[in-house]
Protein backbone atom coordinates (compact mmCIF):
# COMPACT_ATOMS: atom_id res chain seq x y z
CA UNK A 1 0.00 0.00 0.00
CA UNK A 2 1.55 3.28 -1.10
CA UNK A 3 -0.12 5.35 1.62
CA UNK A 4 1.15 3.37 4.60
CA UNK A 5 3.53 5.98 5.94
CA UNK A 6 3.84 4.85 9.59
CA UNK A 7 4.30 1.46 11.21
CA UNK A 8 1.48 2.11 13.66
CA UNK A 9 -0.73 4.80 15.09
CA UNK A 10 1.55 5.06 18.13
CA UNK A 11 4.56 5.79 15.92
CA UNK A 12 2.54 8.51 14.19
CA UNK A 13 1.61 10.03 17.53
CA UNK A 14 5.26 10.11 18.64
CA UNK A 15 6.24 11.66 15.29
CA UNK A 16 3.82 14.56 15.64
CA UNK A 17 4.60 15.11 19.32
CA UNK A 18 8.31 15.32 18.47
CA UNK A 19 7.64 17.92 15.77
CA UNK A 20 4.84 20.00 17.31
CA UNK A 21 5.48 19.31 20.98
CA UNK A 22 2.89 17.82 23.31
CA UNK A 23 0.26 20.33 24.47
CA UNK A 24 2.52 23.25 23.47
CA UNK A 25 0.76 24.96 20.54
CA UNK A 26 -2.91 25.55 21.30
CA UNK A 27 -3.90 25.62 17.62
CA UNK A 28 -2.39 22.20 16.82
CA UNK A 29 -4.82 19.38 17.55
CA UNK A 30 -3.53 15.81 17.76
CA UNK A 31 -6.44 13.66 18.85
CA UNK A 32 -7.31 9.97 18.70
CA UNK A 33 -10.86 9.32 17.51
CA UNK A 34 -12.84 6.47 15.96
CA UNK A 35 -14.21 5.98 12.47
CA UNK A 36 -16.88 3.43 13.45
CA UNK A 37 -14.73 0.56 14.79
CA UNK A 38 -11.41 1.83 13.49
CA UNK A 39 -9.15 3.92 15.78
CA UNK A 40 -7.55 6.81 13.88
CA UNK A 41 -5.32 9.74 14.78
CA UNK A 42 -6.70 13.11 13.66
CA UNK A 43 -4.21 15.97 13.16
CA UNK A 44 -5.00 19.52 12.02
CA UNK A 45 -4.40 23.24 12.56
CA UNK A 46 -7.59 24.65 14.06
CA UNK A 47 -7.35 28.10 12.46
CA UNK A 48 -6.94 26.78 8.90
CA UNK A 49 -9.84 24.33 8.62
CA UNK A 50 -13.61 24.46 8.30
CA UNK A 51 -14.59 23.12 11.72
CA UNK A 52 -18.30 22.90 10.87
CA UNK A 53 -17.71 20.69 7.85
CA UNK A 54 -15.35 18.47 9.84
CA UNK A 55 -18.00 18.06 12.54
CA UNK A 56 -20.63 17.18 9.94
CA UNK A 57 -18.33 14.55 8.46
CA UNK A 58 -17.42 12.96 11.81
CA UNK A 59 -20.85 13.02 13.47
CA UNK A 60 -22.26 9.95 11.64
CA UNK A 61 -19.05 8.02 12.41
CA UNK A 62 -19.77 7.59 16.09
CA UNK A 63 -17.69 5.14 18.11
CA UNK A 64 -18.85 1.53 17.98
CA UNK A 65 -17.67 -1.43 20.02
CA UNK A 66 -13.90 -1.80 19.79
CA UNK A 67 -12.77 -4.52 17.42
CA UNK A 68 -9.49 -5.45 15.78
CA UNK A 69 -9.25 -4.51 12.10
CA UNK A 70 -7.44 -6.75 9.65
CA UNK A 71 -4.36 -4.89 8.34
CA UNK A 72 -5.01 -6.14 4.82
CA UNK A 73 -8.43 -4.52 4.68
CA UNK A 74 -7.89 -1.54 6.95
CA UNK A 75 -7.50 1.00 4.16
CA UNK A 76 -10.59 -0.34 2.39
CA UNK A 77 -12.55 -0.10 5.64
CA UNK A 78 -11.55 3.55 6.10
CA UNK A 79 -12.37 4.37 2.48
CA UNK A 80 -15.79 2.82 2.85
CA UNK A 81 -16.68 4.50 6.14
CA UNK A 82 -15.10 7.90 5.47
CA UNK A 83 -16.33 8.39 1.92
CA UNK A 84 -15.34 12.05 1.47
CA UNK A 85 -14.82 13.61 -1.96
CA UNK A 86 -11.80 15.72 -1.01
CA UNK A 87 -9.57 12.86 0.06
CA UNK A 88 -5.95 12.29 -0.97
CA UNK A 89 -3.26 9.80 -0.03
CA UNK A 90 0.19 11.22 0.80
CA UNK A 91 3.19 9.13 -0.15
CA UNK A 92 5.46 9.91 2.82
CA UNK A 93 5.66 11.65 6.19
CA UNK A 94 6.91 14.93 4.74
CA UNK A 95 4.01 15.20 2.32
CA UNK A 96 1.57 14.39 5.13
CA UNK A 97 3.11 17.02 7.44
CA UNK A 98 3.09 19.68 4.70
CA UNK A 99 -0.57 18.93 4.01
CA UNK A 100 -1.48 19.44 7.67
CA UNK A 101 0.48 22.70 7.82
CA UNK A 102 -1.29 23.84 4.64
CA UNK A 103 -4.72 23.45 6.23
CA UNK A 104 -5.89 19.95 5.32
CA UNK A 105 -7.04 17.50 8.02
CA UNK A 106 -4.80 14.46 8.44
CA UNK A 107 -5.92 10.98 9.50
CA UNK A 108 -3.63 8.08 10.45
CA UNK A 109 -5.28 4.68 10.84
CA UNK A 110 -4.42 1.98 13.38
CA UNK A 111 -1.66 0.47 11.27
CA UNK A 112 -0.25 3.69 9.80
CA UNK A 113 -2.26 4.40 6.65
CA UNK A 114 -2.39 8.16 5.98
CA UNK A 115 -5.11 10.33 4.44
CA UNK A 116 -5.56 14.06 3.93
CA UNK A 117 -9.01 15.66 3.79
CA UNK A 118 -9.58 18.92 1.89
CA UNK A 119 -11.31 20.97 4.60
CA UNK A 120 -9.33 24.19 4.31
CA UNK A 121 -10.89 27.49 5.27
CA UNK A 122 -8.23 30.18 5.32
CA UNK A 123 -8.89 33.37 7.29
CA UNK A 124 -8.96 36.57 5.24
CA UNK A 125 -10.97 39.39 3.69
CA UNK A 126 -13.81 39.02 1.25
CA UNK A 127 -13.34 40.44 -2.27
CA UNK A 128 -13.61 44.22 -2.20
CA UNK A 129 -12.55 47.08 -4.44
CA UNK A 130 -8.82 47.85 -4.12
CA UNK A 131 -7.93 51.34 -2.91
CA UNK A 132 -5.24 52.03 -5.52
CA UNK A 133 -7.10 50.88 -8.68
CA UNK A 134 -10.52 52.44 -8.33
CA UNK A 135 -12.81 53.13 -11.28
CA UNK A 136 -15.89 55.31 -11.60
CA UNK A 137 -17.88 52.60 -13.34
CA UNK A 138 -17.07 48.91 -13.22
CA UNK A 139 -16.77 45.88 -10.98
CA UNK A 140 -16.04 46.42 -7.32
CA UNK A 141 -14.47 43.07 -6.47
CA UNK A 142 -10.75 42.70 -5.90
CA UNK A 143 -8.26 40.06 -4.93
CA UNK A 144 -7.89 39.06 -1.29
CA UNK A 145 -5.20 37.15 0.61
CA UNK A 146 -6.62 33.73 -0.29
CA UNK A 147 -4.98 32.05 -3.29
CA UNK A 148 -8.02 29.79 -3.92
CA UNK A 149 -10.39 32.76 -3.89
CA UNK A 150 -8.14 34.75 -6.21
CA UNK A 151 -8.03 31.90 -8.71
CA UNK A 152 -11.83 31.65 -8.60
CA UNK A 153 -12.19 35.37 -9.38
CA UNK A 154 -10.18 34.83 -12.56
CA UNK A 155 -12.04 31.63 -13.45
CA UNK A 156 -15.31 33.52 -13.16
CA UNK A 157 -14.19 35.87 -15.96
CA UNK A 158 -12.44 33.35 -18.20
CA UNK A 159 -14.61 30.26 -18.55
CA UNK A 160 -12.23 28.29 -20.69
CA UNK A 161 -10.65 24.85 -20.18
CA UNK A 162 -7.46 26.36 -21.62
CA UNK A 163 -6.97 28.43 -18.46
CA UNK A 164 -4.22 26.74 -16.46
CA UNK A 165 -3.50 27.31 -12.75
CA UNK A 166 -0.33 25.44 -11.79
CA UNK A 167 0.45 25.27 -8.08
CA UNK A 168 4.07 25.38 -6.91
CA UNK A 169 5.50 25.28 -3.40
CA UNK A 170 8.66 27.32 -2.97
CA UNK A 171 11.07 28.16 -0.11
CA UNK A 172 12.49 25.64 2.34
CA UNK A 173 10.73 26.58 5.60
CA UNK A 174 7.71 28.68 4.63
CA UNK A 175 6.59 26.39 1.76
CA UNK A 176 4.78 29.29 0.12
CA UNK A 177 2.03 28.44 -2.37
CA UNK A 178 2.58 30.13 -5.74
CA UNK A 179 0.17 29.71 -8.65
CA UNK A 180 1.19 30.26 -12.27
CA UNK A 181 -1.89 31.23 -14.29
CA UNK A 182 -1.90 31.32 -18.08
CA UNK A 183 -3.89 30.47 -21.19
CA UNK A 184 -2.46 27.23 -22.51
CA UNK A 185 -3.34 27.97 -26.13
CA UNK A 186 -1.78 31.46 -26.01
CA UNK A 187 1.18 31.52 -23.63
CA UNK A 188 4.72 31.84 -24.91
CA UNK A 189 6.38 28.57 -23.91
CA UNK A 190 9.82 30.18 -23.53
CA UNK A 191 8.43 32.69 -21.04
CA UNK A 192 6.64 29.93 -19.15
CA UNK A 193 9.74 27.72 -18.98
CA UNK A 194 11.84 30.69 -17.84
CA UNK A 195 9.40 31.38 -15.00
CA UNK A 196 9.28 27.76 -13.83
CA UNK A 197 13.06 27.52 -13.91
CA UNK A 198 13.44 30.67 -11.80
CA UNK A 199 10.91 29.35 -9.29
CA UNK A 200 12.86 26.10 -8.97
CA UNK A 201 16.06 28.06 -8.35
CA UNK A 202 14.69 29.91 -5.31
CA UNK A 203 16.49 28.67 -2.20
CA UNK A 204 15.26 30.67 0.76
CA UNK A 205 13.58 30.15 4.11
CA UNK A 206 10.35 31.96 3.24
CA UNK A 207 8.61 34.71 1.27
CA UNK A 208 6.89 36.61 4.07
CA UNK A 209 6.85 39.77 1.91
CA UNK A 210 5.10 37.65 -0.74
CA UNK A 211 4.93 39.10 -4.26
CA UNK A 212 7.59 41.79 -3.88
CA UNK A 213 10.09 39.26 -2.55
CA UNK A 214 9.22 36.97 -5.44
CA UNK A 215 9.84 39.75 -7.98
CA UNK A 216 13.34 40.30 -6.62
CA UNK A 217 14.09 36.58 -6.76
CA UNK A 218 12.73 36.15 -10.28
CA UNK A 219 14.44 39.13 -11.89
CA UNK A 220 17.55 39.48 -9.71
CA UNK A 221 16.43 43.08 -9.33
CA UNK A 222 19.19 44.22 -6.98
CA UNK A 223 19.24 48.06 -6.93
CA UNK A 224 17.28 48.78 -10.09
CA UNK A 225 14.69 51.44 -9.19
CA UNK A 226 12.16 50.51 -11.89
CA UNK A 227 9.55 47.77 -11.46
CA UNK A 228 9.95 44.78 -13.76
CA UNK A 229 6.42 43.47 -13.26
CA UNK A 230 2.95 44.93 -13.03
CA UNK A 231 0.97 44.46 -9.84
CA UNK A 232 -2.79 44.44 -9.93
CA UNK A 233 -5.52 43.80 -7.38
CA UNK A 234 -8.29 43.78 -9.99
CA UNK A 235 -9.43 40.44 -11.51
CA UNK A 236 -10.66 42.16 -14.68
CA UNK A 237 -7.21 43.66 -15.39
CA UNK A 238 -5.45 40.33 -14.81
CA UNK A 239 -8.00 38.49 -16.97
CA UNK A 240 -7.53 40.98 -19.81
CA UNK A 241 -3.76 40.44 -19.71
CA UNK A 242 -4.16 36.66 -19.67
CA UNK A 243 -6.22 36.85 -22.85
CA UNK A 244 -3.37 38.81 -24.44
CA UNK A 245 -0.93 36.00 -23.66
CA UNK A 246 0.62 37.32 -20.45
CA UNK A 247 1.34 35.16 -17.41
CA UNK A 248 -0.09 35.89 -13.96
CA UNK A 249 1.60 34.80 -10.73
CA UNK A 250 -0.52 34.54 -7.58
CA UNK A 251 1.27 34.31 -4.24
CA UNK A 252 -0.71 33.03 -1.29
CA UNK A 253 -1.44 35.66 1.42
CA UNK A 254 -0.99 38.51 -1.09
CA UNK A 255 -3.90 40.54 -2.56
CA UNK A 256 -1.72 41.63 -5.50
CA UNK A 257 -1.15 39.50 -8.60
CA UNK A 258 2.04 39.74 -10.65
CA UNK A 259 1.66 40.17 -14.42
CA UNK A 260 4.60 39.32 -16.73
CA UNK A 261 6.10 40.18 -19.15
CA UNK A 262 5.44 43.92 -19.18
CA UNK A 263 6.91 47.09 -20.65
CA UNK A 264 6.97 50.69 -19.43
CA UNK A 265 3.71 51.42 -21.24
CA UNK A 266 1.92 48.55 -19.50
CA UNK A 267 2.70 50.24 -16.20
CA UNK A 268 0.93 53.43 -17.31
CA UNK A 269 -2.36 51.79 -18.27
CA UNK A 270 -5.46 51.99 -16.12
CA UNK A 271 -8.85 50.29 -16.20
CA UNK A 272 -10.64 53.66 -16.30
CA UNK A 273 -9.48 54.14 -19.91
CA UNK A 274 -11.57 51.12 -20.91
CA UNK A 275 -14.57 52.08 -18.80
CA UNK A 276 -15.08 55.25 -20.86
CA UNK A 277 -15.79 55.90 -24.53
CA UNK A 278 -12.72 55.42 -26.79
CA UNK A 279 -12.28 59.17 -27.38
CA UNK A 280 -12.55 59.92 -23.67
CA UNK A 281 -10.25 57.03 -22.85
CA UNK A 282 -7.69 58.38 -25.34
CA UNK A 283 -7.85 61.82 -23.72
CA UNK A 284 -7.31 60.27 -20.27
CA UNK A 285 -4.35 58.31 -21.62
CA UNK A 286 -2.73 61.42 -23.14
CA UNK A 287 -3.23 63.31 -19.89
CA UNK A 288 -1.56 60.48 -18.00
CA UNK A 289 1.42 60.35 -20.37
CA UNK A 290 1.80 64.11 -20.12
CA UNK A 291 1.67 63.88 -16.32
CA UNK A 292 4.37 61.19 -16.35
CA UNK A 293 6.73 63.34 -18.42
CA UNK A 294 6.03 66.48 -16.41
CA UNK A 295 6.50 64.73 -13.07
CA UNK A 296 9.99 63.82 -14.31
CA UNK A 297 11.19 67.13 -15.76
CA UNK A 298 9.04 69.91 -14.25
CA UNK A 299 11.17 70.74 -11.21
CA UNK A 300 14.58 70.42 -12.95
CA UNK A 301 13.30 72.43 -15.93
CA UNK A 302 11.82 75.13 -13.70
CA UNK A 303 15.11 75.39 -11.79
CA UNK A 304 17.03 75.68 -15.06
CA UNK A 305 14.81 78.50 -16.32
CA UNK A 306 14.64 80.25 -12.94
CA UNK A 307 18.44 80.40 -12.67
CA UNK A 308 19.03 81.23 -16.35
CA UNK A 309 16.68 84.02 -17.33
CA UNK A 310 18.33 84.32 -20.75
CA UNK A 311 16.64 81.06 -21.74
CA UNK A 312 13.16 82.38 -20.95
CA UNK A 313 11.07 83.20 -24.03
CA UNK A 314 8.77 86.20 -24.01
CA UNK A 315 5.53 85.51 -22.21
CA UNK A 316 7.19 83.26 -19.62
CA UNK A 317 8.81 85.99 -17.55
CA UNK A 318 6.64 84.95 -14.58
CA UNK A 319 8.94 81.94 -14.11
CA UNK A 320 11.48 82.49 -11.38
CA UNK A 321 11.69 83.50 -7.74
CA UNK A 322 10.20 86.87 -6.82
CA UNK A 323 11.26 86.79 -3.17
CA UNK A 324 14.85 86.09 -2.25
CA UNK A 325 15.70 83.52 0.44
CA UNK A 326 18.88 82.75 2.33
CA UNK A 327 18.52 79.07 1.39
CA UNK A 328 19.76 78.11 -2.10
CA UNK A 329 17.01 77.48 -4.62
CA UNK A 330 17.93 73.88 -5.39
CA UNK A 331 18.03 73.06 -1.67
CA UNK A 332 14.54 74.48 -1.25
CA UNK A 333 13.31 72.19 -4.01
CA UNK A 334 14.92 69.13 -2.44
CA UNK A 335 13.59 69.93 1.03
CA UNK A 336 10.07 70.54 -0.30
CA UNK A 337 10.11 67.41 -2.45
CA UNK A 338 11.30 65.20 0.39
CA UNK A 339 8.83 66.95 2.68
CA UNK A 340 6.01 65.61 0.53
CA UNK A 341 7.46 62.13 0.92
CA UNK A 342 7.40 62.57 4.68
CA UNK A 343 3.76 63.63 4.43
CA UNK A 344 2.99 60.45 2.49
CA UNK A 345 4.83 58.29 5.01
CA UNK A 346 3.08 60.04 7.90
CA UNK A 347 -0.30 59.53 6.22
CA UNK A 348 0.37 55.79 5.99
CA UNK A 349 1.29 55.52 9.65
CA UNK A 350 -1.38 57.88 10.98
CA UNK A 351 -4.66 56.31 12.20
CA UNK A 352 -7.52 57.09 9.82
CA UNK A 353 -9.48 59.34 12.25
CA UNK A 354 -6.38 61.54 12.66
CA UNK A 355 -5.20 61.64 9.04
CA UNK A 356 -7.39 64.63 8.08
CA UNK A 357 -6.09 66.68 10.99
CA UNK A 358 -2.51 65.68 10.14
CA UNK A 359 -3.01 66.85 6.53
CA UNK A 360 -4.39 70.19 7.63
CA UNK A 361 -1.54 70.80 10.05
CA UNK A 362 1.18 69.77 7.60
CA UNK A 363 -0.26 71.25 4.42
CA UNK A 364 -1.70 74.56 5.65
CA UNK A 365 -0.05 75.57 8.90
CA UNK A 366 3.49 74.31 8.32
CA UNK A 367 3.48 75.26 4.62
CA UNK A 368 2.26 78.80 5.20
CA UNK A 369 4.58 79.42 8.14
CA UNK A 370 7.53 78.09 6.12
CA UNK A 371 6.80 80.73 3.48
CA UNK A 372 6.30 83.50 6.04
CA UNK A 373 9.61 82.86 7.80
CA UNK A 374 11.48 82.70 4.50
CA UNK A 375 12.29 79.00 4.45
CA UNK A 376 10.57 78.52 1.08
CA UNK A 377 9.64 80.82 -1.75
CA UNK A 378 5.96 80.61 -2.74
CA UNK A 379 6.96 79.44 -6.21
CA UNK A 380 8.76 76.42 -4.72
CA UNK A 381 5.62 75.30 -2.92
CA UNK A 382 3.55 75.77 -6.08
CA UNK A 383 5.77 73.81 -8.47
CA UNK A 384 6.57 71.08 -5.95
CA UNK A 385 2.85 70.56 -5.35
CA UNK A 386 2.14 70.49 -9.10
CA UNK A 387 4.92 67.91 -9.60
CA UNK A 388 3.43 65.83 -6.78
CA UNK A 389 -0.01 65.93 -8.43
CA UNK A 390 1.55 64.75 -11.69
CA UNK A 391 3.26 61.91 -9.81
CA UNK A 392 0.02 60.84 -8.17
CA UNK A 393 -1.55 60.66 -11.65
CA UNK A 394 0.69 57.69 -12.50
CA UNK A 395 -1.42 54.55 -11.92
CA UNK A 396 1.49 52.33 -10.84
CA UNK A 397 2.81 53.36 -7.44
CA UNK A 398 6.18 51.65 -7.98
CA UNK A 399 6.73 53.60 -11.22
CA UNK A 400 5.84 56.88 -9.50
CA UNK A 401 8.46 56.28 -6.80
CA UNK A 402 11.05 55.38 -9.46
CA UNK A 403 10.38 58.64 -11.31
CA UNK A 404 11.21 60.58 -8.14
CA UNK A 405 14.69 59.01 -8.17
CA UNK A 406 15.24 60.00 -11.80
CA UNK A 407 13.87 63.50 -11.11
CA UNK A 408 16.36 63.98 -8.28
CA UNK A 409 19.17 62.75 -10.53
CA UNK A 410 18.24 65.22 -13.29
CA UNK A 411 17.92 68.07 -10.76
CA UNK A 412 21.35 67.43 -9.23
CA UNK A 413 22.92 67.20 -12.70
CA UNK A 414 21.25 70.50 -13.65
CA UNK A 415 22.54 72.16 -10.49
CA UNK A 416 26.06 70.91 -11.13
CA UNK A 417 26.38 71.44 -14.89
CA UNK A 418 23.55 73.82 -15.82
CA UNK A 419 21.81 73.23 -19.15
CA UNK A 420 24.39 70.65 -20.24
CA UNK A 421 23.74 68.63 -17.10
CA UNK A 422 19.98 68.71 -17.73
CA UNK A 423 20.24 67.15 -21.17
CA UNK A 424 23.09 64.79 -20.28
CA UNK A 425 21.09 63.43 -17.33
CA UNK A 426 18.07 62.82 -19.57
CA UNK A 427 20.31 61.07 -22.10
CA UNK A 428 21.83 58.85 -19.39
CA UNK A 429 18.37 57.96 -18.06
CA UNK A 430 17.12 57.17 -21.57
CA UNK A 431 20.17 55.01 -22.26
CA UNK A 432 19.56 53.15 -19.01
CA UNK A 433 15.97 52.42 -20.05
CA UNK A 434 17.25 51.01 -23.35
CA UNK A 435 19.44 48.47 -21.50
CA UNK A 436 16.58 47.02 -19.44
CA UNK A 437 15.17 43.82 -20.92
CA UNK A 438 13.30 41.81 -18.24
CA UNK A 439 12.50 38.34 -19.64
CA UNK A 440 14.36 39.53 -22.76
CA UNK A 441 11.54 41.99 -23.49
CA UNK A 442 12.58 45.59 -24.40
CA UNK A 443 11.35 47.89 -21.63
CA UNK A 444 10.48 50.71 -24.07
CA UNK A 445 8.62 48.55 -26.61
CA UNK A 446 6.89 49.56 -28.93
CA UNK A 447 8.68 52.93 -28.92
CA UNK A 448 12.13 51.33 -29.13
CA UNK A 449 12.29 49.13 -31.13
CA UNK A 450 9.65 51.10 -33.01
CA UNK A 451 6.48 49.26 -34.04
CA UNK A 452 4.20 51.89 -35.63
CA UNK A 453 0.88 50.04 -35.32
CA UNK A 454 1.57 48.84 -31.80
CA UNK A 455 2.73 52.31 -30.77
CA UNK A 456 -0.49 53.79 -32.14
CA UNK A 457 -2.47 51.40 -29.95
CA UNK A 458 -0.35 52.37 -26.96
CA UNK A 459 -1.09 56.04 -27.49
CA UNK A 460 -4.71 55.76 -28.64
CA UNK A 461 -7.51 53.81 -26.98
CA UNK A 462 -9.07 52.16 -30.02
CA UNK A 463 -12.65 50.81 -29.92
CA UNK A 464 -12.91 47.26 -28.58
CA UNK A 465 -14.69 46.15 -31.76
CA UNK A 466 -11.54 46.81 -33.80
CA UNK A 467 -9.70 43.66 -34.85
CA UNK A 468 -6.58 44.20 -32.73
CA UNK A 469 -3.68 41.78 -32.66
CA UNK A 470 -2.19 40.53 -29.43
CA UNK A 471 1.01 42.42 -28.50
CA UNK A 472 4.00 41.14 -30.43
CA UNK A 473 6.25 41.50 -27.39
CA UNK A 474 4.24 38.87 -25.47
CA UNK A 475 4.95 36.24 -28.11
CA UNK A 476 1.49 34.66 -27.94
CA UNK A 477 0.91 31.49 -29.96
CA UNK A 478 -2.06 33.15 -31.64
CA UNK A 479 -1.64 36.84 -32.44
CA UNK A 480 -5.07 37.19 -33.99
CA UNK A 481 -7.94 37.41 -31.52
CA UNK A 482 -10.91 35.10 -31.98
Amino acid sequence: MTNRIFASIDEAKDYFYSNFGKDVSYDVLIKEIYVKKLPVLCVYISGLIDANTLTIQLTPLLHEDDAEIDIENEDEYFDAKFNFYGKSEPKDKEEFMLGVLSGTVGFITLNGFGYLMELRNYPGRQPMEPDNEKVIRGSRDGFAENIILNTALIRRRIRSPQLRCELHKITDIGHTDVSIVYMNDLVNQKHLNWLKKRLDEIKHDGLTMTDKSLEEWLFKQKFHPLPFVRYSERPDIVSAHLLEGHIAVIVDTSPSVIIIPVTLFHLMQHAEEYRQAPLVGTMIRFLRYFATVMSLVLLPLWYLLATNEQYLPKGLDFIGVKEESSIPLFLQIIIADFGLDYLRIAAIHTPTPLSTAMGLVAGIIIGQIAIDVGLFSPEIILYTAVAAIFTFSIPTFELGVSIKFFRLFILLATVAFNISGFFIAIFIMFSYLLTIRPMNVPYLWPFIPFFPKAFARVMIRFPMADDALRPYVVGAKKRKRA
